[in-house]
């Protein structure tokens, strides 16, 4: 059987609407035992704890906050339910990703995937509650912009070939997430996509990059290969996570200023989407559930 993300691609025209300035921000994520997750993501993953309140870390890489982590004791894995399929961080350099690839072969780290999508070079591991987590470097733009929706695919990553890039991998220091890294993309686990493209490009304005046969969809600013993606290989007509589950809270949409924020406000309360208030800024759901703060 073929990865979902092998099948063919069409592209869609563009639709530039968002500003091409547009990144990802800090994801949220409920879990089960806070001390147990700093240890995962402070020495497994490379992220630094710059800031901790009462039942709440705050993890991330050069000053620049990546995650936010909620402790709720007991939550159980979100399981086949929409929500969060990974958050990806993007690494500035290629050693970078070998770096922490030496670093997970010498501790052992446990892995669920390595992959080339020709955009990139990923890898794949999976925390304590079940969240996904990508960590990846982009190949250079120029030698992808305009192919994403002909081109993106996955295959097996040359494991022998990245590690090249270290003049002694096995002896190679790691001393956790270089500055420069950013939340790259975040894949979301989606109970349709139609409705799911019509809400992040028709309404917040994000361009349709590819579509996997109505089973995923990637979506970008600026033409980056992707900022967000869904799809229903886990959560078809799935409902959200009940309470008490260890799932994501919110993905964040950092948008470049207070301009931009009001005409994407607009455009979803012209399209009858009417955002609740929270503590990080205007918050809306998407057909599925999954909550997006809006910030600039």
């Amino acid at each position: 059987m073929r990865d979902p993300e092998e099948l063919g691609s069409a592209p869609e025209p563009a639709r530039t609407q968002i500003s091409a300035r547009t990144a990802m921000g800090p994801v949220h994520l409920t879990v089960a035992d806070l001390e147990r997750s700093l240890a995962y993501y402070s020495r497994q993953v490379g992220l630094e704890q710059p800031a901790r309140g009462e039942g709440r870390l705050s993890l991330g890489a050069g000053g620049r906050e990546l995650l936010v982590l909620v402790e709720e004791s007991g939550a159980g894995p979100s399981g086949r339910h929409t929500g969060l399929y990974h958050f990806a961080l993007l690494l500035p350099e290629r050693a970078d990703l070998a770096r922490w690839l030496a670093h997970a072969v010498r501790d052992r780290i446990p892995l669920v995937g390595l992959s080339d999508h020709f955009v990139s070079e990923a890898i794949y591991l999976s925390d304590p509650d079940g969240h996904g987590i990508e960590i990846y470097w982009d190949r250079p733009r120029e030698s992808w912009e305009g192919q994403v929706a002909e081109r993106m695919t996955t295959v097996p990553l040359d494991v022998d070939d990245l590690l090249r890039e270290l003049p002694e991998p096995s002896s190679e220091p790691f001393d956790g997430l270089p500055t420069g890294t950013t939340m790259g993309h975040v894949h979301l686990k989606a109970a349709e996509i139609p409705r799911t493209v019509a809400f992040y490009r028709d309404l917040l304005g994000f361009d349709l990059m590819a579509e996997l046969a109505q089973t995923a969809a990637f979506l970008s600013a600026g033409g980056y290969h992707h900022h967000l993606a869904a799809n229903t290989w886990e959560s078809a007509g799935a409902p959200p996570p009940p309470p008490g589950t260890a799932a994501l809270r919110h993905a964040t949409i950092v948008l470049p200023d207070a301009g931009e924020l009001d005409r994407v406000l607009a455009r979803l309360e012209a399209g009858r989407v009417v955002p609740e208030e929270s503590p990080d800024g205007p918050l809306v759901r998407d057909p599925s559930g999954t909550a997006l703060v809006l910030t600039a």
